[in-house]
């Protein structure tokens, strides 16, 4: 089978310049898209990087129309950040991910729903969607950013070793917010594994004080771990937690497939960071910087 995607991407008069950064906002036209929209102009901003607007339609007649909405959602925005619309037609599980690559994007912001939504975009099948993508996302739900950002940052560690990898996008994220990181880890009861946890503790408290980032590291019981974390946030007053999405081969990880889902519908609303391992590689970086 051959399957032909029809892609048609349009620049509003309203930004003609394009920045060497960018992100992207799928954006489904509902208020918690516009939510999603403000985290990314909020982080974007401080970088100079442009915002790359995406709607997913099935039909090529719902192109027009969603062309309309998207100018129309970009003109009424009062910001200085680069807003590109893009209308593509196929479908939001292999499209957002692969326009994300396409455009080389750092990172996708995008809002999640309970039951009902934009193709039904609840927490399972925004996993579904980040899955697909070698992108990390930021999932938001019905909570606006703060003016100063991202200011407390929660990293959950467990024993497996592609959690590390997150660290560098985190730090990155940190440093333009001046964030402070509050490490959290799950009390293990065997000598073996107690030890692999403190070294990640180590490990994290190194690694983020030789960025000069502020840390603050916990345990929490293991059973449970991912209501332990977003309790964790909670106290802490926390702006975004970051996980990395395990579902493939999560053999010591105290958080599954369920565990991530309620982590992206969380009952306070924290916004969660989550990406996919890089295969042999802990130090992987999405380097705003670079």
């Amino acid at each position: 089978f051959i399957i032909i995607i029809f892609v048609k991407e349009f620049t509003n008069q309203k930004h003609t310049t394009m920045s060497s950064k960018t992100f992207v906002v799928p954006h489904g036209f509902t208020d918690v898209a516009n939510i999603a929209l403000d985290h990314a102009i909020a982080t974007a901003a401080p970088l100079g990087a442009s915002i790359n607007l995406l709607h997913v339609v099935s039909k090529s007649k719902e192109i027009d129309d969603a062309e309309e909405k998207l100018n129309a959602l970009i003109e009424n925005y009062n910001s200085d950040v680069v807003l590109i619309p893009n209308v593509r037609m196929g479908n939001i599980f292999d499209d957002i991910g692969d326009f994300a690559a396409e455009k080389h994007a750092e990172l996708i912001f995008m809002g999640t729903h309970g039951i009902m939504g934009w193709q039904h975009l609840t927490g399972m099948n925004a996993l579904k969607v980040i899955t697909h993508s070698s992108i990390p996302f930021i999932i938001v739900q019905e909570k606006t950013p703060k003016e100063t950002g991202y200011d407390n940052i929660v990293v959950p560690l467990d024993l497996n070793k592609e959690t590390k990898q997150k660290l560098a996008i985190v730090a990155n994220l940190a440093k333009y917010f001046k964030s402070k990181i509050h490490v959290i880890t799950p009390e293990e009861t065997d000598e073996f594994l107690k030890h692999q946890v403190k070294a990640n503790i180590v490990f994290a408290r190194k690694y983020f004080a030789e960025r000069d980032i502020d840390v603050t590291t916990t345990a929490a019981p293991a059973s449970g771990f991912d209501k332990e974390v977003v309790k964790h946030a909670v106290n802490v007053d926390g702006d975004l937690i970051a996980i990395m999405n395990l579902n493939k081969g999560n053999i010591l990880g105290v958080l599954s497939a369920n565990h991530e889902e309620y982590m992206i519908t969380n009952d306070a609303k924290i916004p969660i960071l989550i990406m996919n391992p890089i295969e042999g590689s802990i130090s992987f970086a999405a380097d705003f910087n670079g």
